[in-house]
């Protein structure tokens, strides 16, 4: 059978059974038993699926993805994250827009504990939303900074999802977390820059009255709740990124570093109860065995299209049309962005990581640098439109006035300002490297 029509044959499959809204991973399962009587010889290569499976659940790479989880589990059901979202919201004061600012500050910082871009966004609107709207803020000045924020959990560790592209691409998981700091902040700073500039030109958008009751506190009293609150949960991130920057711990490691510090910090602000943790447990135990679920339904999936041809007849027809790198990377990046609108993240990974690997190293790109720029592509792909996972989130947490119309136009300028990012990564791979190479290998 010719590539093209092997590679027809399991894409149409795969788009047929997700189009008829069948789970992700019993899709890529339904695709994988018609590649193995295809191309794997029958029975054979049904035993070869099962094998397969069990192999990829037992790589020791995975462990940090449920750790990661926990640990953002736990700050957010002993409510440790919302006392740190209030101490920021006490120490912000007498700046444009500053709920908005607030946001973006509050949740950059419970994304560098969460790694969950969905418990990011749903704490925010749950929280600030109601009092930005019941102050006047025009709803795209509250949403948009929530969403945009919420994104950031995917690059600043501790990321689920970096964890899992680093296992499947074959790069480097502590490498691919720190890598991801140096944009995640880039992200932070430029939204953070965008709305003050905004509600400085327009302060229409963010009224200033009734917003500076953080200016009726002073000194101490203002600086205390963020010593208490905030300071220590950062500790934690410097010590889990640190472990791995200097070589320390592996991410596994750092990872139930990072459990064992935020069990212990919701002990000693009296906050770690057993329903909390039953709570926390529970919540990692669903991410966790879905994630893990859909890794076991495609583990074939690559292998597959090996088997077929198809990996090497794309190869082939990179080579005979002479695309360099940056042409490479524009089609890739081009179509993280297209499928973004359609597909959950991980979806993407498991369809696109076949073709994107071996191109790479068939043009030369750093996989490194590939991977923190396909970070970004999921991050966008969030907050577009028609399905983009954060603008449902925000629709449920929004009041019932708030129309999906809205959600979208409140997005659509943070996107630009995503996009702008990425092109700067683009431009100057350094960006996603240096923090990298200056990491010492773990022991």
């Amino acid at each position: 059978m010719e590539w093209w029509l092997s590679l027809t044959l399991l894409l149409g499959v795969l788009v047929l059974l997700m189009g008829t809204g069948l789970p992700v991973a019993f899709a890529f399962l339904g695709v994988n038993i018609v590649g193995a009587i295809v191309f794997l010889g029958g029975e054979s290569g049904l035993a070869q699926l099962a094998r397969n499976a069990v192999s990829s659940l037992t790589s020791f790479s995975l462990v940090p993805i449920p750790l990661f989880l926990l640990m953002g589990e736990i700050l957010f059901h002993t409510g440790l994250a919302y006392r740190a979202i209030e101490a920021t919201n006490r120490l912000i004061s007498r700046v444009p827009g500053r709920l908005s600012v607030v946001s973006v500050a509050g949740g950059t910082l419970f994304s560098t504990l969460s790694g969950s871009s969905v418990a990011n966004t749903a704490m925010l609107g749950s929280t600030m939303l109601p009092e930005m709207l019941r102050r006047g803020y025009h709803p795209s000045m509250a949403m948009g900074p929530i969403m945009a924020t919420g994104g950031i959990a995917m690059l600043i560790p501790p990321s689920a999802l970096a964890v899992l592209l680093g296992s499947l691409a074959g790069i480097s998981i502590s490498q691919l977390l720190i890598a991801g700091v140096i944009p995640g902040l880039m992200m932070a700073a430029v939204f953070l820059g965008y709305i003050l500039l905004r509600c400085w030109m327009n302060p229409a958008l963010a009224p200033a009255h009734g917003d500076d009751d953080a200016g009726e506190v002073h000194g101490w009293e203002r600086v205390r709740p963020f010593l208490v609150h905030v300071l220590p949960l950062m500790g934690i991130f410097v010590v889990v990124i640190g472990a791995m920057l200097l070589g320390w711990a592996t991410p596994t490691e750092a990872a139930a570093i990072g459990c064992a510090a935020s069990t212990l910090a919701a002990a000693a602000y009296r906050s770690l109860t057993l329903a909390a943790m039953r709570t926390a447990l529970m919540e990692t135990l669903k991410i966790a065995v879905m994630i893990l679920f859909i890794i076991a339904a495609s583990s074939t999936f690559s292998q597959l299209l090996s088997f077929s041809g198809a990996t090497r007849g794309i190869l082939g027809l990179v080579g005979d049309l002479g695309l360099g790198p940056f042409q490479v990377l524009l089609i890739m990046l081009i179509t993280l962005l297209i499928l973004g609108a359609f597909m959950d993240q991980i979806s993407m990974i498991m369809v696109t990581l076949p073709f994107f690997v071996p191109l790479a190293n068939a043009v030369g790109i750093d996989l490194l640098w590939l991977g923190v720029l396909m970070l970004i592509c999921m991050e966008i792909s969030f907050m577009t439109p028609p399905f983009g996972l954060l603008i449902f989130v925000m629709k449920g947490v929004a009041p019932p006035e708030i129309r999906l119309a809205q959600i979208y136009r409140a997005a659509f300028p943070f996107v630009l300002l995503q996009l702008a990012v990425m092109g700067l990564i683009v431009a100057e791979p350094g960006l996603a490297t240096w923090l990298p190479e200056l990491a010492r290998p773990a022991r």
